[in-house]
């Protein structure tokens, strides 16, 4: 089944369907984003796909489509700190969360991209693979990237000397060396450094 088709029979019981999804789990700094995103069930976007799966170029082309076509979205964020304090899974639900209540329209249906499902009041499921499998999750997929992206760029140009703008925090070599050069910012993940210094890897 297609991304457009399986949103398309959830539509047959849930009319106003919602895609979440979150990006910046993995990386060494900055703050986790998510973004929720309610298309209408017309919208059709060739090339939309798991934002994963596209280079940043596409995903950037995809970015104003989604955000023109979409009936609603949002985007939100939790930040290093929260990150820090409730762990990078409980960081991510939280912003997906926050995407969800941010929205101008509530959804009768919210899907989330993973096995966990966040704190939320409206009616929700757990979609393993759904930037995969919906088109909603793929879409918000894309929001959530490009958002956590362009914020990383934006926090290269306060702490140049990181090169945020080419690896966006992630655990690249130019990364790591920039890491033995200077020691963590403000935006490093400290938990993420601490177990990356306990297995002896940095």
């Amino acid at each position: 089944m297609s991304l457009f088709g399986y949103d398309q029979e959830l539509r047959q019981a849930h009319s106003i369907l919602c895609g979440v999804d979150e990006a910046g789990r993995g990386p060494l700094a900055g703050p986790v984003f998510a973004a929720a995103v309610i298309l209408p069930p017309d919208f059709a976007l060739q090339g939309l796909d798991d934002s994963k799966k596209l280079s940043a170029k596409k995903r950037e082309s995809l970015l104003e489509p989604i955000q023109s076509g979409a009936l609603a979205w949002a985007i939100a964020q939790a930040s290093v700190a929260e990150i820090e304090a409730i762990n990078i899974l409980q960081a991510a639900l939280l912003a997906m969360s926050r995407a969800v209540k941010d929205l101008s329209i509530t959804p009768n249906l919210v899907l989330f991209d993973g096995n966990k499902l966040p704190d939320c009041a409206l009616p929700a499921r757990a979609v393993v693979g759904g930037d995969r499998t919906s088109a909603s999750i793929a879409a918000a997929s894309i929001l959530a990237k490009v958002a956590r992206d362009r914020a990383m760029v934006e926090l290269a140009n306060k702490y140049p000397a990181y090169h945020f703008e080419k690896h966006k925090g992630y655990g690249t070599e130019l990364h790591y060396q920039a890491l033995r050069e200077h020691g963590p910012c403000p935006v490093h993940r400290p938990a993420f450094l601490r177990s990356l210094y306990q297995e002896g890897k940095r």
